[in-house]
């Protein structure tokens, strides 16, 4: 027997919890976010409903059919490509009226389309109630009620699937005349009060003229701290574990193994990967949950709101804001988000600067260094909303920049949806802060830092002539080092963390041993930068050159999909090594002329 398979689609406009309403339906785990633009790709998941298999893909948001964005053109392909035999159009229950506009539209090319209306639950307690006999009389579709985040209304759901496939016939031409989405909502949603009244009071103090910016430092700042303060009690006890792993591996490696392979495989390839996880863990272990937590929120789109002048003031859009806000989870992720902007030049500008923006590989390292100047744990807070009020305003700069010569022209303008807030769901947070976000940069950083502790093992103690291959690496690099304060080892790292940006502190650390260093005394960070030798300079030095390099191989390799030139792809990794080696080089000059 054959099977028996029914393609459908979800379409909707942005956050309107399409991908929730997938991951529910597949058991998938489609990244969501409260906020519009999480999804710039379709997704494709299965499930069954009883002898039939459904193949659905969730379709990035879009306001119109008729659109111009890249991410918009995938859903409008897909929906006119006739491939889909049930389309589900996912509406949010407090913003019925707009997404109707889109439901129309899909009626009018679909044969069999389904209402799910959304976020029901949000809804009643706002004392919003929607009337789905009613709705589906006027519109001539089915409705299926559902809150996707409680698992409400799913089962109901995949039977209108199956129903609508089996029992819709006949074609477009023959419905009725789809009434105006005004004259729908009148009549099919009763509301108790005015629903948004709370988020206005509440956007009033977050998204204020005199409020906002001080807010959305306080609230970094919050974030920092607790970073700071909960990474150190962290880093010590992780310290102390994978120190005793590193003896107990040694112990156990000695008397089985020649000496020279003992020591690639603790001192090589163990310090290093040790050297990733005691650095990158624990900050990332605290701040990505609240960042995340910032995110489900609806925070996030607030900044971007808050940010939309500065960027439309450089010649930019304003939408670069919120792939902005993408790359400080990740650059790669920031490019791609790229898609949202509607103007060829506009997309260009935002993924040319995205890398300005310090990514969750980078931010750890940030931090670790940062400990290195002696700070206080308040210090170091004002030392990091520093950093970033200074990678917002070189974003902004470099894109009034590019604006007035390689990509000349004027801003365009477009929507930016403020979502309703959302009490987080705090456990699915934690989690997918951990498993999606840490774990995954952390896995990622792992499996670059093996193959690289091994290859700087190899360069130390493998000599051509008097001194070893990495001697004679860092001694080509060490006046190009030295001009921008800082040395040979640590240009070496920077340019061996290529494949994963993590990876530059740890390998700068490992590459001390070429100076015959103890490391096994070498605590932290802190104590490795002390032992070399490098001084307050050199660590601020490190710090700028950590905000402002080329972006890891990832990202490149996005961006020269994303731009299909290597032109631009080049452009992206050069423009932001200069900017940053230049600034070491200034910083470096003006301390030998004011400090020394």
């Amino acid at each position: 027997m054959s099977e028996k398979l029914i393609r459908a689609a979800l379409l909707g406009n942005p956050n309107v919890g399409k991908s929730t309403v997938f991951n529910a339906l597949t058991g998938m785990k489609q990244h969501t976010g409260n906020w519009a633009g999480k999804t710039v790709g379709s997704a494709e998941g299965k499930f069954t409903v009883g002898e039939y298999t459904v193949l659905l893909t969730d379709l990035p948001g879009i306001y119109s059919l008729r659109c111009h964005s890249p991410e918009e053109e995938v859903s409008r392909d897909h929906i006119e490509s006739g491939k889909t035999d049930v389309t589900v159009c996912v509406c949010d229950a407090l913003s019925l009226e707009r997404n109707l506009l889109l439901v129309r539209q899909a009626a009018e090319i679909c044969d069999r389309v389904i209402i799910c209306v959304n976020l029901i639950d949000e809804a009643e307690k706002k004392g919003v109630k929607v009337d789905s006999a009613r709705l589906s009389e006027m519109t001539g579709c089915p409705v299926v009620l559902t809150a996707a985040r409680q698992k409400v209304g799913l089962s109901e759901l995949k039977s209108a699937i199956v129903r609508e496939f089996e029992g819709k016939t006949g074609s477009p031409e023959e419905k009725n005349e789809f009434p105006h989405p005004s004259d729908i909502v009148r009549e099919c949603v009763h509301t108790a009060g005015d629903p948004t009244s709370r988020d206005r009071r509440i956007d009033s103090i977050l998204t204020g003229k005199y409020t906002a910016i001080p807010v959305m430092l306080l609230l970094l700042a919050g974030v920092f701290w607790l970073t700071l303060v909960g990474s150190g009690y962290l880093s010590g006890a992780l310290g102390g574990l994978l120190d005793i792993a590193q003896v107990a591996l040694r112990s156990f490696l000695a008397p089985r193994l020649p000496t020279a392979l003992t020591s690639l495989l603790c001192d090589g390839l163990f310090a290093t990967v040790f050297r990733v996880v005691a650095v990158m863990l624990p900050p990332m272990a605290i701040f990505f949950p609240f960042f995340t937590l910032l995110e489900d929120l609806g925070y996030l789109p607030r900044v971007a709101f808050n940010l939309d002048r500065c960027f439309k003031g450089c010649g930019s859009c304003g939408k670069q804001s919120l792939t902005m806000l993408m790359g400080l989870g990740c650059n790669a992720a920031g490019v791609t988000g790229c898609r949202i902007i509607d103007s060829p030049r506009e997309r260009l500008i935002a993924i040319i600067t995205n890398s300005f923006i310090p990514c969750n590989g980078r931010l750890p390292l940030i931090i670790a260094a940062l400990g290195c100047l002696g700070l206080s744990k308040g210090g170091s807070v004002i030392g990091m909303l520093f950093l970033l009020i200074l990678s917002v305003a070189v974003t902004l700069g470099v894109s009034k920049l590019l604006s007035v010569t390689l990509l000349r022209g004027e801003p365009s303008s477009f929507t930016l949806e403020l979502p309703p807030y959302r009490a987080p769901q705090v456990g699915k947070v934690i989690v997918r802060s951990v498993f999606d976000r840490t774990l995954f940069v952390l896995g990622r950083a792992v499996s670059a830092a093996a193959p690289a502790g091994i290859l700087i093992w190899l360069a130390v103690n493998i000599s051509v002539g008097t001194k070893s291959i990495f001697a004679h690496l860092t001694d080509l690099l060490d006046p190009v080092g030295r001009l921008a304060g800082m040395d040979g080892v640590l240009m070496l790292a920077f340019i061996l963390a290529l494949p994963a940006a993590e990876l530059m502190l740890p390998l700068a650390i490992t590459g001390i041993s070429a100076g015959g260093l103890n490391l096994d005394e070498i605590s932290d960070v802190p104590a490795a930068f002390a032992a070399a030798g490098w001084s307050g300079v050199t660590v601020v030095c490190v710090i700028i050159f950590m905000m402002f390099h080329f972006p890891c191989a990832t990202t490149l390799m996005t961006t020269k999909k994303e731009t299909g030139s290597i032109r631009w792809t080049l452009v992206s990794a050069v423009l932001p090594t200069l900017i940053g080696y230049l600034l070491c080089v200034a910083i470096n000059l003006f301390s030998r002329l004011f400090i020394a």
